[in-house]
């Protein structure tokens, strides 16, 4: 497949052009961590919420509460002045503590590392729940789509796809498994940095060689 002939070489240079940015949040959280409540609480936080104000507002929350059984008490008006200006902040604080609730009423106040149950807690999506399980749990089990994720691998054009679940499912079949754990980290990363959304930086990006730029009208 001549489309993805290029994916091991793309890969390990972007591992080279990582070096140069900040880690996404959840990914930072996950390694400094290897705490997966703490992951878990960072992603619901950081839904439609630039990663610049997803760590501030984590750090503050997590210097309240680090645990599901403190942040339970801490009122929504707490953690909601805590976490200001995530987007949609009030229902974030509402979710949080449904989290925290459901956590240490069914799992003793610990994160399952299921798939099927994180995806019934409130607010957490196929997103999260894979973020949760490789930055949380250190699992090669799922490739997390986010809207970098699904930008690049479009313009690279790994993948034709319309919908960011419809990209995990793409992604799975070509990429090597070996690859998943760090994907979503590396392409938050360059896409946050180089292949932003409108005039990307092809001009020094790592991989323009091995990039048709599928969508792409006007760079830098």
């Amino acid at each position: 497949m001549d489309k993805i002939k290029n994916i091991s070489k793309i890969i390990n240079l972007l591992k080279k052009e990582i070096q140069h940015f900040e880690n996404p949040i959840a990914t930072e959280i996950g390694e400094r961590t290897e705490d997966p409540f703490l992951v878990l609480i960072s992603c619901i936080l950081s839904l439609r919420t630039k990663d610049t104000t997803t760590g501030p507002a984590s750090k503050r929350l997590f210097a309240l509460a680090d645990n599901p059984y403190d942040m339970v008490k801490l009122s929504k008006k707490q953690i909601e002045k805590a976490i200001f200006p995530v987007g949609f902040y009030p229902t974030k604080a509402k979710w949080i503590k449904q989290v925290c609730r459901i956590l240490i009423q069914k799992y003793n106040g610990k994160v399952p590392d299921n798939e099927e149950e994180l995806l019934q807690f409130p607010g957490i999506g196929r997103k999260c729940m894979g973020i949760v399980m490789c930055y949380g749990f250190g699992k090669n089990s799922h490739i997390p789509v986010d809207t970098h994720v699904f930008k690049v691998t479009n313009r690279l054009g790994w993948v034709k796809t319309k919908t960011p679940e419809k990209t995990e499912q793409e992604l799975m079949k070509i990429i090597p498994r070996k690859y998943w754990h760090d994907l979503n980290n590396l392409l938050v990363a360059h896409g946050q940095n180089i292949c932003v959304p409108v005039s990307p930086f092809c001009s020094k990006c790592y991989i323009s060689k091995y990039c048709p730029r599928i969508g792409v009208t006007r760079s830098r």
